[in-house]
């Protein structure tokens, strides 16, 4: 009996070490925090519903920007990093220049539906280095304009479709901001202090004339794009200095300055559609709003653009298993194919089988800016660039001041030249 004992328990004991090795834990950093880190967790708690007992996902949310980016580089030297992880793909460079980050195999993706031929051109290429891919995208979240239906439609730019017409073009844009000022304290908001949104204007503006701000030769705002870049700014400066938008102000100014009726239109990221959302749902915006894609100022259609993507960390010393690798796969494969839930936080899905879907189609206001996909124009490729970067700083010491009238534009301009040029040489 006693043997007869022992040779089951050895036998539950071998079964329960089969379901263990049968079941992958998959550990997933982020930086998501608010309405995206809302998103993010029912995805995950989703994708452990329906992986029960094969995957689980495993995952932590750690401080954005600055903060997140050192401890990925740091654990994954010592081979302590995450399998998987959320990753700005304008980061990049700076994660494979670090040795931050695995390079992807094609093979790998292509096991589970992914590659070039699934995602926007642009798009896939910024989770490039040298023509590497080390990041899968998962959504185009860019800057677009929001508005005030009731203040347009009171001052005559609003269409029979319920959009803004008339604010293509430096000249009409201006206009258009003359006709709003007298019924609102700022006929547009954005902030004008800082770095996010005065680089994300800025750029938008400068691709619109096919600027380069970074040219292959490493030359930072070639001599030909200067005047470009000087355009842009004296553009944005002058919507301050004519009191149509507020001067030094800070991000969550701007926004508020909106949501309170106070302004009629407001620049920024599309990352704000579910606090629009949201107050409009609780009865506390006071008014129909809208967003679309920012207006042509210049000679086309662009748009700055950043995506979150997927990266797997280079932790030195521990070798991915390939039950482990073909968990991580299935992970970045789901989250894009069930990208529409994450579209609700405003973003664009990068997955194009999603983004051409007819459920993200009525999708609103999403589907109307739905074409900056391809439009997008993202950060240059370079350590120097990127979210929180040496860039993102010159932005708060010259184009801010400038917006603001505190110096020049040619001078902003010539001097955030130097400056990156000294910091690249």
């Amino acid at each position: 009996m006693k043997n007869l004992f022992k040779i089951a328990m050895l036998s539950t004991a071998l079964l329960s070490v089969g379901a263990a090795q049968a079941q992958e834990n998959v550990v997933w950093w982020d930086f998501l925090g608010g309405g995206d880190g809302v998103r993010m967790k029912a995805l995950i708690e989703q994708f452990n519903a329906e992986h029960a007992g094969e995957i689980t996902i495993e995952a932590t949310t750690l401080e954005w920007g600055t903060p997140f980016y050192t401890k990925v580089q740091t654990s994954a030297a010592i081979g302590e990093g995450p399998d998987v992880m959320t990753y700005h793909l304008s980061r990049v460079p700076l994660g494979v220049d670090s040795g931050a980050l695995a390079p992807i195999d094609p093979a790998d993706l292509a096991s589970v539906g992914l590659g070039p031929d699934t995602f926007a051109a642009a798009n896939w290429e910024a989770g490039q280095s040298d023509g590497v891919q080390y990041a899968v995208p998962f959504d185009i979240h860019s800057i677009v304009l929001y508005y005030n239906k009731d203040k347009l439609a009171e001052a005559g730019l609003l269409g029979e479709d319920g959009k803004p017409t008339g604010l293509d073009g430096v000249e009409n844009f201006m206009a258009a901001l003359e006709k709003l000022k007298p019924n609102s304290e700022y006929a547009l908001s954005l902030q004008t202090s800082g770095d996010g949104t005065p680089w994300r204007v800025f750029y938008s503006l400068f691709g619109q004339q096919d600027g380069v701000f970074l040219s292959e030769d490493g030359t930072f705002l070639p001599d030909d794009s200067i005047p470009k870049a000087v355009a842009a700014l004296e553009t944005m400066a002058s919507w301050v200095e004519g009191g149509y938008a507020p001067a030094l102000t800070e991000y969550e100014g701007s926004v508020a300055l909106f949501t309170s009726g106070q302004a009629a239109l407001h620049m920024n990221g599309v990352w704000e559609v579910p606090t629009m959302t949201d107050l409009a749902a609780k009865g506390e915006l006071g008014f129909e709003w809208g967003a679309i894609a920012i207006p042509t100022f210049y000679d086309h259609p662009a748009t700055w653009a950043d995506s979150h993507g997927f990266a797997i960390p280079n932790n030195v010393g521990k070798e991915m298993t390939p039950e482990k690798k073909a968990a991580v796969f299935e992970v970045i494969s789901w989250m894009n194919e069930n990208s529409l839930a994450w579209a609700d936080a405003g973003h664009i899905p990068a997955y194009s089988p999603t983004r051409d879907s007819e459920e993200f189609k009525t999708m609103e206001p999403n589907a109307t800016y739905s074409v900056l996909a391809d439009t997008a124009v993202f950060d240059p490729q370079s350590t120097l660039a990127g979210v929180a970067s040496p860039v993102y700083d010159a932005v708060a010491n010259y184009i801010s001041p400038a917006m603001n009238g505190e110096i020049d534009p040619q001078e902003a301009i010539e001097e955030m030249k130097a400056d990156l040029q000294d910091q690249a040489d």
